[in-house]
This record gives structure tokens, C-alpha cells and sequence, in this order.
């Protein structure tokens, strides 16, 4: 698709205006305090299923909580990696005014696979144009595809775990590159320094144990968990990771590996807005850290999908699955 000037300059002004600003990283302190923030992903907004004003809803309610920030966790709209520009752009536009409903809460972004601009064929976007692949989240965002900050004492790293396949469809990877910048990012940390990692396709899960299809085997791409987690947990290892969190497969779940909890979060868009994703009803996640520690619950927002699915393990048959509260163990 040909990229004209008048086209460009309209986006850019557009991105220029809609950036939210940037969190100041502060210098890491000798003793961690208390921080709340709240850990929302899949969002997936989009004109059709009502998903902006349900967007709005889950992030009014949000603003309500009076967090110190807030972390996106990836796949802001659904989507701007298959379709043509002008509508990838008003996804974005449509995203960032739906964002304003956090009512000046600061916020960091993840990258997620919904959010690589124009790689799809059927986008038709040529790999020259400006905003092509991931350079598009960087603008809109403000923001580096990967990236860490400090706040109060803890250290959060976000990861980009998204990779680009030659064919331009995607597969979960954290690249070379990261890979060298992440130990050498730990590496400067003192080690009692608790960190938090965000991905937004999972490191560690075990959806494929209850939810059969979305198993790697037989797949072209491994869409659902980063392929190369072998590579990205040593060096986590021997640091404090006090919690990753997660996001892309819409299911509310922890799994604890080697006394780290990964922390997958359900979406704000639920089953992409047609109900509950496998048991997981719309929502998002609050973090509390308290001295070093870390708690978590899992929050609804009362949303009702306009055209809802079938979801053999409704939240409405066993309200057991409509909220979780969890807090870090540690070893013995």
C-alpha cells in the first residue's frame, strides 16, 4: 500500500498527541516499600462487540482503585497486524482515547502480537514504511519494545517476547539481543533488589495441560508460549523475581517455578468480547507489594458481552473461577 506524505504527517500528529508520557524511573532503593499497581492485557479494542466501551469500563473501575500506575500488558487493539493502515490507525486512535478513561493514572506498555503493525500479507503494508512491524508501538507509545524502570524499591523489567516469523506471522521469542541486555540488566542490580517481569506471551504456563488445541505440537509457530523459555529463565535465576506477569491467553492462572510465580492475568476482553475465556471471566490484576513481597488477586469488572459464546467452564456454573487471590511463598 502506498504511503503518501499527507497520510504520514496525519498519523504522526495523531501519535505526537496521543502519547501517553512516560513514567519517570527513580534511583533503586536500600529497602522496598509499598507499591500497588494493577496488571491489565488483552484489551483488544476495536469499534465492533461494544470492546470500547467495555475498554472504558474495566479502566474507569480501575481509576477507582487509585493505583500507583498501571502496566498494559499487550494486544491493545484487536488488530493492527492484518489490516490496512487507515484502519490500524484508528484502532490506535480509538485505543489511546479509550486509555484516557484511567483519568491521568501513569501507565507502561507492553508490547503483544496484536500490536506489530502491517506484517500480516493481507495488511499489504510494504516493510518501508515508517511505522512498519514493531516500530509502530514505539511511537505510539513512547516507548522501547523492552525496557525496565524502578519504583520504590523494586525493579520491573518489561520483555518484548514477541518475535517475527519470515513468513510475517509471529512465534513467542525473546530474541539475542534482549537476551545479553537482560543479564547485564540484572547483573547491575544488587542481589536482594526484588524485581517483577512482564511478558506478554507467557515464560512459564500449563495451558496446554486443560486446554488441548492450543498445545505447540504439530503447530507452524509456537503463538502461545515463548519458544526459547530455556534460555530466558536462567538468567533469571539467582536474582529475587518476586512475580512475572503475563498475558495473551486470556486464563487466570499461577504457576510457581522454582518458588517464582508466573502470573498469567486474564483479559480485559475476556473471550475477545463473547463471554468468559475457559472459566476466566473479564478482568484484570491487582498487585500489592509490601516490604520485598508480593500479593495479587484477579478482578471482574461486571461486564456482559453483547454476543456471548458458549464457555464449557463458565464462570456463571462455578463462581469459584471469577475471582483468585494468591500471595508469594517462600521456601522453607
Amino acid at each position: 500500500m502506498r504511503l503518501d506524505r499527507r497520510n504520514f504527517l496525519c498519523l504522526s500528529a495523531a501519535t505526537a498527541a496521543s502519547t501517553a508520557l512516560p513514567i519517570l524511573s527513580e534511583t533503586p532503593s536500600a529497602k522496598p516499600g509499598n507499591l500497588r499497581f494493577v496488571f491489565f492485557t488483552d484489551t483488544h479494542t476495536q469499534p465492533e462487540l461494544a470492546a470500547a466501551e467495555g475498554t472504558a469500563k474495566a479502566l474507569r473501575k480501575i481509576a477507582t482503585l487509585k493505583p500507583d500506575f498501571c502496566i498494559q500488558g499487550g494486544d491493545h487493539c484487536f488488530d493492527v497486524n492484518a489490516v490496512p493502515r487507515e484502519r490500524a490507525t484508528m484502532l490506535l486512535d480509538l485505543y489511546q482515547r479509550t486509555e484516557q478513561a484511567l483519568n491521568g493514572i501513569p501507565i507502561h506498555h507492553a508490547l503483544g502480537n496484536h500490536d506489530v503493525f502491517g506484517t500480516a500479507p493481507a495488511a499489504n503494508v510494504p516493510n518501508t514504511d515508517p511505522l512498519y512491524a514493531k516500530k509502530s508501538f514505539e511511537q505510539r507509545y513512547n516507548s522501547k519494545t523492552f525496557y525496565s524502570f524502578d519504583r520504590k524499591g523494586y525493579h520491573f523489567i518489561i520483555l518484548d517476547s514477541v518475535g517475527i516469523t519470515p513468513d510475517g506471522e509471529f512465534e513467542g521469542r525473546i530474541d539475542a539481543a534482549q537476551l545479553l541486555w537482560l543479564a547485564a540488566d540484572l547483573k547491575a542490580l544488587p542481589p536482594s533488589t526484588p524485581v517483577i517481569v512482564v511478558t506478554h506471551i507467557p515464560l512459564v504456563s500449563a495451558i496446554g495441560q486443560y486446554k488441548p488445541d492450543d498445545r505447540v505440537t504439530g503447530k507452524k509457530h509456537n503463538y502461545f508460549l515463548v519458544d526459547n523459555s530455556y534460555d530466558v529463565l536462567p538468567i533469571l535465576e539467582g536474582h529475587n523475581v518476586i512475580a512475572v506477569l503475563q498475558g495473551h491467553t486470556h486464563v487466570n492462572e499461577t504457576v510457581f517455578w522454582r518458588n517464582t510465580p508466573y502470573i498469567t492475568s486474564g483479559a480485559v476482553s475476556g473471550n475477545w468480547w463473547k463471554g468468559s475465556r475457559w472459566g476466566t471471566p473479564e478482568g484484570f490484576t491487582i498487585v500489592e507489594l509490601e516490604a520485598g513481597r508480593a500479593h495479587w488477586r484477579y478482578d471482574t469488572y461486571g461486564w456482559n458481552a453483547s454476543t456471548p459464546e458458549s464457555d464449557p467452564l463458565s464462570p456463571i456454573a462455578n463462581p469459584r473461577h471469577t475471582s483468585a487471590s494468591h500471595t508469594r511463598f517462600d521456601p522453607f
